[in-house]
């Protein structure tokens, strides 16, 4: 580690624990689309965030393209673009920094936990793409980063679907607008305060689904590669149970749709019924002809 990056932890141990903290409070995260709040003056406190907090925020771009010919480089230190990992497979994509002490570190875990539980292999069915939103990281650092975690993914053979990016500020920039991804750096605590979550992006890179926090549910992603791939993965069993979901982008999760579901069990309902009088006029039937044809 270079004495700038050990000055940079033992200066920013308490503050960016202070700062992980804040980013995993309610309203960091912002499902629907819309602009930060603005204050008025400096140091006046918006939606109960310190000043610095303000802008800091997820907002969903649901539709919109990504910038595909962005440039960075890969963990083997390759020249690649964003749109050498789209075309053919949905893309889960996460901004995050290598070097964080906390928040990236509680996306990327949760991350290959829920990952660990899908169904879908990396790299056949979807790719992972995580890019660091720090200009100084170097893809050594990202190839550290892609072997730690790999190290502990329960589907080894999922490592050609992850990718560990690192960038210049230029193409960052141009990526976390497109994303809606608004975060700050702190030159006091060299640090980034930023929000957290993931994004599925369809295989023509356009954004399709968030998800917000650390923790992401296995059924909510599989149900968002599903979408994104145009239904071209998933057995028949998790094509039938998604249309008893939808995705309300309020809470960036998935619910039971109940009017669906409803509707369906009036269906059934109906179904049921005309079937029970049809079984009964027709035993009826019988038995009037039994009795018909026992009179003398």
């Amino acid at each position: 580690m270079s004495p700038r990056r050990a000055a940079r932890r033992v200066r920013a141990h308490a503050a960016a624990a202070l700062a992980g903290a804040l980013m995993l409070l309610p309203g960091l995260a912002t499902p629907a689309r819309g602009q930060a709040n603005p204050t008025s003056k400096p140091g006046v406190l918006a939606e109960g965030r310190p000043e610095p907090l303000v802008d800091i925020e997820l907002v969903q771009r649901l539709d919109e393209p990504l910038p595909l010919d962005l440039p960075f480089r890969d963990e083997a230190g390759r020249n690649v673009v964003l749109g050498d990992y789209f075309g053919e497979r949905p893309v889960i994509l996460a901004l995050v920094y290598y070097d964080c002490p906390m928040l990236c570190t509680l996306v990327l875990n949760g991350l290959q936990t829920c990952l660990d539980v899908v169904s879908f292999a990396a790299g056949s069915e979807y790719e992972v793409v995580v890019v660091s939103i720090d200009p100084t990281e170097t893809p050594q650092l990202a190839a550290r980063k892609k072997d730690a975690y790999l190290a502990d993914h329960k589907r080894p053979g999922d490592a050609e679907g992850w990718h560990f990016l690192t960038g210049e500020q230029a193409s960052i920039d141009a990526l976390a607008e497109a994303v809606g991804f608004k975060y700050v750096y702190d030159p006091d605590s060299d640090q980034y305060a930023h929000a957290s979550g993931i994004m599925v992006a369809t295989p023509a890179g356009k954004l399709a689904r968030y998800f917000y926090g650390v923790e992401y549910s296995a059924r909510d992603v599989s149900f968002a590669l599903m979408e994104a791939s145009e239904n071209r993965i998933g057995s028949l069993t998790d094509q039938l149970l998604l249309f008893c979901y939808q995705y309300d982008p309020e809470t960036g999760t998935y619910g039971a749709a109940i009017f669906f579901i409803m509707r369906v069990a009036a269906v059934l309902t109906l179904v049921a019924l005309g079937g029970g009088i049809l079984l009964m006029r027709r035993r009826e039937r019988r038995l009037a002809q039994a009795a018909g044809g026992a009179r003398p």
